[in-house]
């Protein structure tokens, strides 16, 4: 396992901007409905980890089904950077799209599977 490195992180336009705080050696690819659609690759932090420098009033935010997860994204180039929720265990995370993170190499991830559809 990696460890932990300081990275920042943007939607397209810069409009949201934030640091997080994590092991980004493996990210997360879901095929539920909206991952499916936005390609996103995740890694979870505690969401302590994550910094925004962005006012939130100034994100949009998403939730669906069982609205547990809140999606942010950027109303101007509409980038989904990073979501929140609860983990099983009750503490809060941060859902970070790894490719809203430029030093990060996407092609030395080790990609996980998950099937989200399904849920």
């Amino acid at each position: 396992m990696s460890e932990a490195t300081r990275q920042e992180g943007s939607c397209h336009c810069g409009g949201i901007r934030f640091e997080v705080e994590g092991d980004f050696s493996e990210a997360l690819e879901c095929n539920c409905s909206i991952c499916r659609r936005r390609g996103t690759l995740l890694a979870f932090v505690p969401r302590g980890n994550l910094v925004l420098k962005t006012p939130e009033e100034n994100m949009s935010r998403y939730e669906f089904n069982k609205h547990v997860i809140r999606h942010y994204f950027c109303p101007t180039c509409g980038v989904a950077p990073f979501a929140e929720a609860a983990a099983p265990d009750g503490k809060n995370m941060a859902a970070i799209n790894v490719r809203c993170l430029p030093d990060v190499d996407l092609d030395a991830l080790k990609i996980n599977r998950f099937n989200g559809k399904d849920i």
